[in-house]
């Protein structure tokens, strides 16, 4: 019995008891590989020393002040280190408390800073099919997720929306890739024409998206293009990296190897690493001196922003990665990680794709290599994996819907920087196993 507003209404979920390392322990003693990092959370694993030690401090010594009398020191150091290792002009940070905040408050300080240097008119936003940018109504309405949309469509703001930069299912045969590429921006040029290109506020996007089509990196130059058409009609870019940033991909933020730095850039399951709820985005210098020179202020805020423990366990987690020089060891195991899912799965009947960067990969699967065809929707085959893989011990982050909101299947895979060769090598061989007994039970 369960008091709780679970995700299943119908099934109330394990209980998790401790957890260490890149495992959870669940109250009957299991252990699980968390090789997701529960939803690319957990970026330094469970329990880490450091973090824990830094909560305790910051709890001993201030544990709440609201921000509307008050900054901290532990906040206002977190904000320094985060832009000290920011690329170009990022150079303002607010602090949150997860990721669909971050990208509430995103679009509202776009739409502020229009207001602010007069421009009134531009009240809309332009984002891409199949992208995901949480679930309050703002970001839901700029998301492309049309299962998670559906239900609440008629509560959302008007969205234009673009084809999502998804080369393994939407290159043509004839296409070079830097045609195909070249396809997308006119298609996305095309779009701010139509619209008004006056009119609009910000293009959205995830930098490698993540859940909804599961690790699909851009192709080479289209987020520089996706830049300069940004500029060319005075348009902001807002780069979702609530997934894919804060190391997740190799890079502290995953743009960086994309030569495109966007204006907005939201943060947050990689910035706290789970230890405590915290979300932030980045804006470029001109995008805030505009509300300093005008109003003094952003026009929102939130109980819990520039929370003082979330801050210390933020700030903990980004000095670690960086004594520990995990973002080169992210490479490292990224590429082993790739190497070894192609080694088990590459020439497997039912994947299709095996795709990401650094230790955001994902594995498509389809009924038919040659055709891409998906399986049957109603199989729900990722739940299936999903059942099966915690049967075997390993926790992944499988979705339906990868190539319409309604047919496809992936795996995710998002585990902790500190993950070993070993482990890695764990996490595919159970995989593997969880692929197979799941490809037989919907047989």
């Amino acid at each position: 019995m369960t008091h709780i507003i679970h995700r299943s209404l119908r099934h109330t979920p394990l209980v998790a008891a401790s957890s260490r390392g890149i495992h959870i322990i669940d109250a009957q003693h299991k252990h699980y590989i968390d090789a997701s990092g529960g939803a690319a959370v957990s970026c330094l694993g469970h329990a880490h020393p450091d973090v824990l030690a830094a909560m305790h401090a910051q709890i001993d010594k201030l544990a709440y002040a609201h921000t509307g009398f008050f900054t901290s020191e532990v906040t206002e150091a977190l904000a320094d280190h985060l832009i000290e290792h920011a690329p170009g002009d990022l150079s303002e940070v607010y602090f949150v408390s997860g990721g669909s905040e971050a990208v509430e408050a995103a679009l509202k300080l776009a739409r502020q800073y229009f207001l602010e240097i007069g421009q009134p008119e531009r009240t809309v936003f332009v984002s891409r099919r199949q992208s995901y940018h949480g679930n309050t109504l703002g970001a839901l309405a700029v998301g492309g997720n049309e299962w998670r949309r559906q239900p609440f469509a008629p509560l959302l703001m008007d969205v234009p929306r673009v084809a999502p930069c998804f080369e393994y299912r939407d290159r043509l045969a004839h296409e070079s890739q830097d045609d195909y590429t070249r396809r997308l921006l006119s298609e996305i040029e095309q779009t701010f024409i139509a619209t008004g290109p006056e009119r609009i506020i910000a293009f959205c996007a995830e930098t490698v998206v993540g859940a909804t089509t599961g690790a699909v990196p851009p192709t080479p130059g289209y987020l520089k293009g996706v830049r300069q058409l940004c500029d060319k009609y005075g348009i902001l870019y807002i780069a979702d990296e609530v997934m894919c940033g804060m190391g997740r991909t190799g890079t502290l933020y995953a743009f960086e190897q994309d030569d495109a730095i966007p204006d907005i850039v939201i943060i947050a399951k990689g910035l706290g690493g789970g230890y405590q709820p915290i979300g932030a985005f980045l804006a470029r210098s001109h995008v805030i001196e505009a509300l300093r020179q005008k109003s003094g202020m952003f026009q929102h805020g939130h109980t819990y922003l520039g929370h003082p423990i979330a801050s210390a366990a933020a700030l903990a987690v980004q000095q670690v990665m960086q004594r520990d020089q995990l973002l080169p060891q992210v490479r490292a195991r990224g590429a082993y990680l790739a190497e070894s899912l192609r080694a088990a799965l590459g020439d497997h009947p039912h994947v299709g794709d095996i795709r990401g960067r650094g230790l955001f990969m994902a594995v498509e699967l389809v009924k038919d290599r040659v055709t891409k065809t998906p399986f049957d929707h109603s199989k729900k085959l990722h739940a299936v994996i999903k059942q099966h893989a915690i049967k075997n011990g390993l926790l992944v982050y499988p979705m339906g819907g990868t190539i319409d909101g309604k047919s496809g299947d992936h795996v995710l895979l998002a585990p902790p920087f500190i993950v070993t060769n070993n482990e890695i090598d764990q996490i595919v061989d159970l995989l593997k196993q969880s692929i197979g007994e799941s490809l037989s039970a919907i047989a």
